[in-house]
């Protein structure tokens, strides 16, 4: 590789795209590779501001992409933390249904989990309440193999070995032109100019922009929804000992709030889900207008918003009282009080959606000419990132 050429380059430094490096690696050692990542440090965005969970692949459309690399992904990635040193534990997770409404729909989700091999089944609420003692609940779904791992210890890890490994990762460079040639591609940046026989886009909530900067016609728009969160106090934490998760709604994506178990300590209670002002808009006070007036002024998301606009109302609603969120919490765990709650760090989901106001529910991987385009990474892409990685190599 010359100083501004490589073999396969990519864009992003998430666990997506570094996954995605770390299999180009493994495939062909000798192909020199080249990593571009606007922030001076991998996994500042999505990666680092998730949960942490290692889902188990329940909720997804047997057949779709996230169902199949789901469950080899999250096998994949147990196995490079062990063998790595980064930090991962097996706490399983519980489903559970507090009406008898939510109590119906337990089966069809069994019936997916089973469907995509995942180990689950129905539990009572005396065997519920041997699991999470605080949990209020008529029935539930135990998933053991569940867990939580640290995504940005295993983004840090592969950074470090493509490095060890030869490869190239530019920090505090974004990717502002794509211009594709026979034999290459240029790639120009916010600090020098570099060029690849190929491309991946890896770029998260920019994903759909850099997709068109490489000349993919793509209709559908990322639209950002900010997802926040509160912790529990430490004298509060015993009231959650794994993953704690409510019976999804089926018309939305977004899993609704739930308890999460952290790999590094203590324990996160969210999300809701509003619409964010900014691709990064982490707070209400985070306000972009580019973004906010692309996805005000989008066909798709004003369909959404007119379909669902109560709903929309009850999360903003949540999103400005702390009381409201209480009362959502209260539903998994009545003993849970506004004092054992304090404000945690909040993330933004890229999430795809069709100009029909539909959201994208599955991963969206194209090709155009030397640039592959990984258009939507939405959940479970972290937990699958490893398998998600071969299928983009593969495709190199």
């Amino acid at each position: 590789m010359t100083d501004n050429h490589a073999e396969v380059a990519v864009i992003g430094g998430g666990i997506v795209g570094l996954a995605t490096a770390w299999q180009l690696h493994l495939r062909n050692p000798s192909q020199r590779l080249l990593i571009l990542e606007k922030e001076a440090t991998v996994a500042s965005h999505q990666t680092g501001l998730n949960s942490g969970v290692l889902h188990s692949g329940i909720y997804y459309r047997p057949g779709s992409l996230r169902a199949r690399n789901c469950h080899l992904g999250r096998i994949a990635l147990q196995e490079f933390c062990s063998e790595h040193g980064v930090a991962w534990e097996q706490t399983g997770k519980v489903i559970v249904a507090t009406t008898p409404d939510e109590a119906s729909r337990l089966q069809s989700i069994l019936d997916r989990g089973q469907q995509n091999g995942v180990r689950c089944r129905l539990i009572d609420r005396e065997e519920l309440l041997s699991l999470e003692p605080h949990c209020s609940g008529i029935a539930a779904i135990h998933v053991p193999e569940a867990g939580i791992v640290d995504y940005v210890g295993v983004c840090r890890r592969i950074a470090e070995l493509l490095q060890q490994a030869g490869h190239r990762l530019q920090f505090n460079c974004r990717v502002t032109g794509i211009r594709q040639r026979a034999d290459k591609v240029d790639l120009q940046t916010t600090t020098e100019t570099f060029s690849a026989a190929q491309v991946v886009n890896c770029g998260g909530l920019f994903s759909d922009r850099i997709a068109r900067q490489s000349g993919q016609r793509l209709k559908e728009r990322i639209v950002p929804f900010r997802g926040e969160y509160y912790e529990l106090h430490p004298s509060a934490e015993h009231f959650c000992r794994s993953l704690i998760y409510p019976v999804p709604d089926p018309r939305f994506p977004f899993l609704g709030v739930h308890f999460t178990r952290m790999i590094g300590g203590g324990v996160e209670c969210g999300p809701n889900a509003v619409l964010a002002l900014a691709r990064e808009g982490y707070t209400w006070k985070h306000i972009n207008l580019r973004d906010l007036l692309e996805s005000l002024t989008y066909s798709g998301f004003l369909k959404l918003a007119a379909a669902n606009w109560k709903t929309g109302i009850q999360e903003i609603y949540r999103s400005l009282s702390k009381a409201a969120f209480v009362r959502s919490l209260q539903k998994l765990i009545p003993e849970i009080r506004s004092e054992h709650l304090h404000s945690g760090p909040a993330g933004v989901r890229a999430q795809l959606l069709g100009r029909d106001g539909k959201l994208i529910d599955d991963f969206v991987i194209q090709r155009e000419n030397r640039v592959v385009n990984v258009c939507n990474a939405a959940s479970p892409a972290a937990t699958a990132c490893l398998n998600v990685g071969r299928i983009i190599a593969e495709q190199i």
